[in-house]
């Protein structure tokens, strides 16, 4: 009986070894991972490098070079008067709606969505539109109480204070889109000599009223961020002490930068459009110490995240340095009323 021959068995090569791990099945699925983790890379990089581009704050513009441009005229002083205060308030508005990213406050897709320092700059500079655009349409633009008012401005006011956060039909974009328009008719008109706006004392103080107040909330809620505000109770007078949580510390700070912004602006259209009644009151050089104040304010920061370091720790505490330029500010707004009341 023949007994079957055995064949040797040879241990198996390396390089069979990586062939049989390197199939093209295997190497197919590798490939496509690292496709899929280089895109996704990608995609995160280029999300941070737009949410970066998308966060700079607007840079400041020259009010009278902004009207003179509008009205095609070399001298601003040939402006008539109202044209440089609604030009800024244009300007502004279009700031807010053609900045990179656009009008981000209603975004409800990434990476707008993702972002919450720029639209509450966003919001804050929207505040200070409505009040200039409300003083422009109930008072500056009106002769008496009981006087007729503009009918463009009776367009404007009313757009922009539409739902900030709408995104579905109407958009707050469009909305504000229609008032800029209605301030831009107003602005035509004024060139014509076809509307009104009366640089008088009582007007403007009507402004600045609104103004003190705006500024002195923005000043305290900067302080409650570092847990300094102390609020009386009324019911058995004890004494609070307020701190604004953590987590909107940052949304404070842009909302008070935001609305500074546009203040300053229309601010410095006013000293030009007032500039008779600023002259003689010698309130001149107090309008010019809140404008500085509120543009120190604007001053970049340099860490990537709003510090609020306390007392004389090491780090800065940004919310307080914040707060006393717009106290300062304040206290001058409080000043200049006082000055144009006296007469």
């Amino acid at each position: 009986m023949s007994v079957p021959e055995q064949t040797e068995s040879r241990p198996e090569s390396f390089a069979s070894r990586i062939k049989g791990v390197l199939s093209p099945k295997t190497t197919t699925e590798k490939g496509l991972v690292w496709v899929v983790g280089a895109l996704a890379a990608v995609t995160i990089l280029i999300s941070i490098a737009i949410t970066w581009y998308w966060s700079k704050e607007p840079s400041k513009f020259d009010v009278l070079e902004v009207a003179a441009r509008h009205a095609n005229i070399k001298n601003p002083k040939e402006l008539p008067l109202g044209y440089t205060y609604a030009s800024a308030l244009v300007q502004v508005g279009e700031t807010l709606l053609q900045k990179p990213g656009g009008f981000l406050v209603n975004d409800v897709f990434p990476p707008g969505v993702l972002l919450d320092n720029i639209p509450a700059w966003e919001y804050g500079a929207l505040t200070a539109l409505r009040d200039a655009t409300t003083a422009l349409r109930n008072h500056i633009a009106r002769a008496q109480t009981q006087s007729r008012e503009d009918p463009d401005l009776a367009k404007a006011e009313p757009f922009f204070y539409f739902d900030h956060k709408s995104w579905q039909l109407p958009s707050s974009e469009s909305e504000y889109e229609k008032g800029i328009e209605a301030l831009e008719g107003y602005r035509s008109r004024l060139m014509k000599r076809d509307a009104n706006f009366y640089s008088r004392a009582d007007n403007l103080r009507q402004y600045l009223e609104v103004l003190e107040k705006r500024l002195g909330s923005l000043s305290n809620r900067l302080s409650a961020s570092a847990g300094d505000t102390r609020q009386v109770s009324t019911d058995d007078r004890r004494t609070i002490v307020t701190r604004t949580p953590w987590l909107i510390i940052d949304d404070v700070f842009f909302e008070a930068r935001g609305y500074t912004w546009a203040a300053m602006h229309v601010l410095k259209a006013i000293e030009f459009d007032f500039r008779d009644i600023l002259g003689n009151k010698t309130a001149s050089v107090t309008l010019q110490q809140i404008t500085h104040e509120l543009e120190d304010g604007q001053t970049t920061f340099l860490s990537p995240v709003i510090l609020n370091g306390g007392g004389f720790g090491l780090f800065a505490n940004y919310s307080l340095t914040l707060a006393n330029y717009i106290a300062r500010a304040n206290a001058a707004t409080i000043d200049l009323r006082s000055l144009l009341q006296q007469g």
